[in-house]
């Protein structure tokens, strides 16, 4: 009963911390949005994609709110996105974003993982030939929805690839793909169509893989929990498969 107990917990604790690094995101991810077109999301696209994300993630609408009030504010600070790219453990190529208000800071932090690591940061676009960004929109794959139907009406969008994935917990979500440039087009496209999106995100797609083993594999997972870990990255990709 006692291990039981502490397997919970440790578990309920893990899933927190999980919770509030999200929410630390995605609080900076609608400041940004704020600071660039303004705190109206029915006239603010990115600010719209930002609360959808957020309700996604059951981020509190009061803490919604209060992200929003805050990059409102003429004094509140602002913050810019970088990039960085690098090798990590074993050669594996991993990219990360960041939201940042102190660049010396974030690029320091970003090189001591990869140094610590045995791995190197590299300069801006050295990895743009294995990562490609892409659109990536998911919603509730409900049986009233026909997929076949929906993928020929998305074409118009810019629709490159419509498939099935299963959420954490078990559930049937649809995922559509497009290309980067396609982002708003796929957007106003499923908003006209009733469609509640759960997610709106601009993610990196791997165009090849590292062929590693398990344990080299273990030694760069560990250097990117580090990575995740800081409060100014946004988000790691790499292309172990």
């Amino acid at each position: 009963m006692g291990r039981a107990f502490e397997f919970r917990k440790e578990r309920k604790f893990k899933r927190w911390a999980k919770m509030a690094v999200q929410f630390t995101r995605l609080g900076k991810e609608i400041a940004m949005a704020v600071k660039e077109s303004g705190p109206h999301p029915e006239t603010n696209s990115r600010l719209r994609t930002a609360i959808h994300n957020a309700k996604a993630v059951n981020m509190p609408k009061d803490r919604i709110e209060a992200a929003i009030k805050r990059a409102s504010e003429k004094d509140s600070k602002g913050y810019e996105e970088y990039v960085y790219e690098g090798y990590g453990p074993h050669g594996v190529p991993v990219l990360i974003e960041t939201a940042t208000d102190n660049t010396n800071r974030t690029v320091g932090n970003i090189r001591s993982y990869f140094t610590k690591a045995g791995g190197s940061l590299g300069k801006t676009g050295s990895l743009d030939f294995i990562f490609n960004r892409k659109s990536i929109f998911r919603f509730a794959a409900t049986d009233e929805l026909d997929l076949e139907e929906l993928e020929l009406e998305l074409i118009d969008g810019g629709l490159e690839e419509l498939y099935v994935e299963a959420d954490e917990e078990g559930n049937d979500v649809a995922v559509v793909q497009t290309s980067f440039e396609d982002f708003g087009n796929m957007q106003k496209l499923l908003e006209e169509k009733g469609i509640e999106v759960t997610s709106a995100k601009l993610e990196r797609i791997a165009l090849s893989h590292s062929d590693i083993t398990e344990e080299q594999a273990a030694d760069v997972l560990k250097m990117i929990d580090k990575i995740e870990e800081d409060d100014d990255v946004q988000a790691v990709y790499h292309n172990m498969a």
